[in-house]
């Protein structure tokens, strides 16, 4: 997951200047533009890590793309499949690209690609500065670490190397384990809340017995003394398999599912505020680049660039639009003071329930709708006084991790078998997609395992 501005349909042929030339540029000329960005995100109080810019052509940036904009990944044919599809798509014109990614690090790390303007250059060095700024700030990135995390992104690279090249474990085995990761990637801890252990869990336990024998109740212990029984339902898939699967695991499995678990924990915060994190950055590129006192050729393509980022998009959420209009309505009622606040403390979930009411899902024209078989789709909700809370909720379902169903541990029978449970929100499962995610779990697991799920209303075994 990065962060980038995304402008596949903005007509650049629109915005070339016609008095001075800014169609060469050199880095000199970047650095003077960033010191005067710099200087005035500073004077509204924006702190943000130091920002790195590396500059790259489109077919680098895909490349960048396909491995979340790490300057160092492990390697995967699913990382290649995403360059091979991404450049394909870019080639044929039926995809754009972002013209600039950066990481969550200290230093951060941007990239700027040659193929834009000049002006469009100075406008991303602004949006990065919010970026930065926010991913600093905001509570969800609390624990991501970003002053080691590129350290640690090439150490597992070196040593997932290692394994490949190992001729006991081999590509073929390193590669097997990956894709069976991968597809429960982000069936781990959501919310950044302390995961008890076994012994933790079992300690709460006892004193429950203890409890309750004093008080002339006996309550089974012989579950408590099993060392890999599980004793409450467990919601992070990943550490679930890390605590009570380590002895059916190799050392070199064990690391590469430690590696994986990391990284989708470093990633969570950005699924988690994709509207706000864009939105703050759109917020700061407009607001910055209005104090540059930019002459015309610079400043009228800008705004038409900008205008292009957060239009709202048909038939889908923009998260530019939303999150910048967001930012907009709580600097008009509450001031700026309070947009910090919001950028410190909130998700995307939180931020959409306390600060989107009925009169703002007028203005965003959003609404509720079903897809049919035959590809055709009807509006079922609009916004209005009666139905305006059910277009939120189902804002709220399709936003962030909640795209993601969510499946977690319910028990392990004395025989070994895993059973799985579906948390189901009124969406049913692909089936399809659900039996291939069974049978990645059941190679994890080696042993028997059943999901539990509903669809139309009755209850499914896969």
């Amino acid at each position: 997951m990065m962060f980038g501005l995304n402008l596949q349909n903005c007509l650049e042929e629109n915005m070339t200047s016609t008095s001075k030339d800014y169609t060469t540029y050199s880095l000199d000329d970047l650095k003077a533009w960033d010191d005067k960005i710099c200087k005035i995100a500073k004077k509204y109080g924006l702190d943000w890590h130091e920002i790195t810019y590396e500059t790259c052509d489109y077919f680098e940036m895909i490349g960048h793309m396909s491995y979340h904009g790490m300057p160092s990944h492990y390697n995967h044919w699913s990382f290649g499949k995403s360059f091979e599809r991404t450049h394909t798509m870019y080639n044929m014109g039926q995809s754009g690209l972002p013209y600039e990614l950066i990481i969550n690090s200290n230093p951060s790390i941007a990239y700027l690609m040659l193929q834009n303007d000049f002006y469009l250059q100075v406008l991303i060095m602004a949006h990065c500065v919010g970026h930065s700024d926010f991913f600093k700030n905001n509570r969800m990135f609390n624990h991501t670490d970003p002053d080691n995390v590129v350290a640690r992104m090439r150490n597992a690279r070196k040593r997932i190397q290692n394994y490949i090249e190992d001729p006991l474990i081999g590509p073929d085995k390193v590669e097997d384990f990956l894709d069976n990761l991968h597809a429960i990637k982000y069936q781990t801890n959501r919310y950044n809340t302390k995961r008890q252990t076994r012994e933790e869990i079992k300690r709460n336990h006892i004193s429950k017995f203890n409890y309750y024998k004093e008080k002339g109740i006996i309550l089974d212990f012989d579950e408590l003394e099993k060392e890999h029984t599980l004793l409450e339902p467990d919601h992070d898939i990943l550490s679930f398999l890390s605590e009570y699967g380590a002895h059916k695991y190799k050392d070199w499995e064990l690391d590469i599912l430690e590696i994986v678990t990391q990284e989708s924990w470093y990633l969570m915060p950005q699924i988690q505020t994709k509207i706000l994190n864009e939105g703050w950055a759109s917020f700061w590129h407009y607001k910055i680049l209005h104090e540059l006192n930019l002459d015309d050729d610079l400043h009228i393509p800008f705004l038409k660039m900008h205008n292009a980022v957060v239009r709202p998009h048909l038939g889908r959420i923009n998260p530019y639009h939303v999150g910048f209009y967001i930012f907009q309505k709580i600097e008009r009622e509450f001031g700026l003071e309070k947009c910090f606040e919001v950028r410190e403390i909130h998700d995307d979930v939180s931020a959409i329930r306390l600060f989107l009411d009925e009169e703002d899902f007028r203005e965003l024209n959003l609404f509720s709708y079903t897809n049919h078989k035959d590809g055709s789709a009807t509006i079922t909700e609009v916004a209005d006084q009666f139905d305006w809370k059910t277009i939120r909720n189902d804002m709220i379902r399709n936003t962030g991790i909640n795209m993601i169903p969510h499946i977690y541990v319910d028990r392990v029978e004395s025989s070994g078998k895993l059973v799985l449970k579906h948390e189901h929100d009124g969406r049913d499962l692909d089936l399809d997609y659900a039996d291939n995610v069974v049978s990645h779990i059941k190679k994890l697991w080696k042993d028997d395992v059943v999901l539990y799920t509903m669809i139309e209303d009755e209850l499914w075994e896969i």
